[in-house]
């Protein structure tokens, strides 16, 4: 008797976004798409999934997703209210109505004594609705962007589980 495999969360994501009826987007920072790549690695994805955007500087972050020049002179690139508004504007450049953004302090630089590295802020905007989780890796900087693309896809996940099936 064969053991059913256990479904990745990225399966997951695409399953309740075909569920749901919704396309998503990823707003990626220190990730640098993994999130995207992690998706688009499941069959069917190119129906639910339509782009991803690595806006890894600050001008980046402002041009394509309208992180506000005063957010990130506030509050920094790296903060809830900066993924919160890299979430929305994902949504709002790809028209889509799941985005998912990471910014955060990979390491091995980066980072202050507020938010040393391994700092990292989720946001997922969900039809207008935007959760923001802060999380505290610790790794390497290869680790702490695994972590981070891991716990994306959770969060989008818990989301989508909110929204009425079509």
């Amino acid at each position: 008797m064969s053991e059913q495999r256990k479904k990745t969360e990225e399966e997951k994501v695409v399953d309740l976004l075909k569920q749901t009826g919704l396309t998503m987007a990823s707003a990626e920072s220190c990730t640098g798409g993994m999130v995207a790549s992690r998706i688009i690695n499941v069959p069917g994805a190119s129906e639910v999934f339509m782009e991803g955007f690595v806006t890894y500087t600050e001008k980046a972050k402002r041009k394509r997703l309208h992180v506000k020049k005063k957010t990130l002179k506030k509050e920094t690139a790296v903060s809830a209210k900066t993924a919160k508004e890299m979430a929305r504007g994902g949504c709002q450049t790809a028209k889509t109505q799941v985005c998912v953004s990471i910014t955060g302090y990979a390491g091995p630089d980066g980072g202050t004594e507020e938010k040393p590295v391994g700092t990292v802020f989720i946001g997922c905007c969900c039809l207008d609705k935007v959760k923001v989780k802060e999380y505290h890796f610790e790794g390497s900087r290869s680790e702490i962007r695994q972590q981070s693309a891991q716990q994306a896809l959770i969060l989008v996940k818990k989301c989508l589980k909110k929204v009425k099936k079509k």
